[in-house]
């Protein structure tokens, strides 16, 4: 095994298994505070502050951020 760091879409979608894990839907708000206390990168802290305001089921999360990523 290598100690390489993952990629940033890698470890957005680890990201988001963590923090779906036990929940269906989850704010912009709720993905922010998750973010912040994971201390993720600066670039995955913006694209999740990019989110617009509301809930997210996991993929409508995952679908966003990648569309805020392109």
């Amino acid at each position: 095994m290598t100690d390489e760091p993952i990629g940033d879409g890698a470890r957005l979608t680890v990201f988001l298994d963590q923090a779906y894990r036990a929940e269906e839907r989850l704010t912009s708000g709720d993905l922010q505070r998750r973010a912040i206390a994971e201390d993720l990168p600066a670039t995955l802290l913006t694209q999740i502050d990019a989110l617009p305001e509301g809930e997210y089921l996991q993929d409508e999360a995952a679908e966003a951020l990648q569309t805020l990523a392109a």
